[in-house]
């Protein structure tokens, strides 16, 4: 009798309901499937719950991050800053703009934007004459960076703060909702499938500011201008409108709104599980020589990832412990290979040993498999295959 492999359990999946499934039947039986009601139903429900103005839904975050970017007036000869442990698009959307990009060292417990490497690096760049238009601090895995000290180096150092907060939506910080820009001029969040709300493919820029709200909104459909009090020249007929700008077709559909109005009433539930995941991890793996990454003081993770740290391990080590996860069919995944080692921007001058908080996060870290649904039983499996892979490392070591 031959002995079945255990299903592969992926570290993200998505939670789609009955109600998620009737909202997009809903839209399909409507008039309207692309720019319709829905939209900015879902914008305005987004923005109320996460205490702000306006939100501007886009068809990823990265294109949110690229319209808020232009939003703000980067251009050639600015400079963005964000942190090199995150995704590309972070980095990117400074590109997509003409600026030039340079990054900020994390935080080792944390993994998210070290406010005192940040100021240090200011510090410099004043003396130097290169300070950057913009800096990025990425939520990594759901934590909130330590806003208000970025805000207040931003105010001392007159630069705009754009939130990547992709992986922070339900979050808090000091009490408050991730993404009412108390501390910044516009926050990102994304709708990818693995994220803790999802539309599919799908972003939100969310700003109290009406002018960048505005720009946004043109920029994600063309530049096109529909209102006729605004327009450059006087209307041959009902039908006109105006570009006024070069702008992208960066919109969401009332499909994809759709699913997300509906995601977003289940969003405390949903942060409650990660937490809930999250701790049981943490009680799994106490016996471990792991670390899971902390949660700064003062802020409610939205936990869209769980991440471990191995101590003490080699590179090598850390491949052998990452490869036997995964042929053990436990879905794990790296969050994330430093973006200034990537080969595009090693192009651009950077190398290792620039950032070597960075660098040394990616040598040890693992993103262990966390989503709603993710059962008790599969929680102790992960937990098995993790101590049998450290200890055949272990038993490497001595013979």
């Amino acid at each position: 009798m031959s002995i079945q492999p255990h299903p592969y359990i992926p570290y993200g999946l998505q939670s789609i309901s009955e109600a998620d499934i009737a909202a997009v039947v809903q839209v399909m039986r409507s008039p309207f499937l692309t720019q319709g009601p829905a939209v900015p139903a879902f914008e305005q429900a987004v923005a109320a719950k996460v205490g702000a103005v306006y939100g501007v839904a886009t068809n990823s975050a990265t294109s949110a991050l690229h319209i808020a970017c232009l939003a703000l007036g980067l251009g050639p000869g600015d400079r963005l800053w964000t942190s090199p442990i995150t995704f590309v698009a972070s980095a990117n959307c400074g590109r997509y703009c003409g600026a030039t990009v340079d990054f900020v060292d994390i935080d080792p417990a944390t993994a998210l934007m070290s406010v005192m490497a940040l100021e240090q690096k200011l510090q410099q760049a004043e003396r130097n004459g290169t300070l950057p238009k913009g800096v990025i601090p990425v939520h990594l895995a759901g934590s909130s960076c330590d806003m208000a000290a970025i805000g207040a180096l931003a105010e001392r150092y007159g630069f705009a703060v754009l939130e990547d907060a992709s992986h922070a939506i339900g979050g808090r910080y000091r009490g408050e909702p991730v993404g009412n820009c108390r501390h910044s001029a516009i926050t990102v969040f994304s709708f990818h499938p693995v994220k803790i709300i999802t539309t599919g493919e799908g972003g939100m820029a969310i700003t109290n500011d009406p002018l960048l709200a505005q720009r946004m909104a043109e920029l994600r459909s063309h530049g096109i201008v529909r209102e006729p009090e605004r327009f450059e020249q006087p209307p041959a007929g009902p039908w006109v409108y105006e570009q006024q700008q070069l702008g992208f077709n960066y919109r969401i559909t009332d499909i994809q709104a759709a699913l997300g109005m509906s995601q977003l009433q289940r969003l405390e539930v949903i942060v409650s599980e990660r937490n809930r995941q999250l701790q049981r991890y943490g009680e799994l793996l106490a016996q471990l020589p792991i670390q899971l990454l902390e949660v700064p003081k003062g802020a409610l993770s939205s936990v869209h990832l769980a991440v471990i740290r191995l101590q003490e391990a080699t590179s090598e080590q850390h491949s052998q412990v990452f490869k036997g996860l995964l042929h053990a069919g436990i879905g794990v995944q790296l969050h994330y290979n430093p973006v200034h080692l990537q080969p595009f921007y090693r192009h651009m001058g950077f190398k290792e040993g620039d950032f070597p908080g960075a660098e040394a996060y990616a040598s040890s870290a693992i993103s262990l498999p966390l989503f709603p649904g993710l059962s008790a039983a599969d929680q102790q499996r992960v937990a098995t295959g993790l101590a049998e892979q450290l200890q055949s490392v272990a038993s490497k070591l001595t013979t």
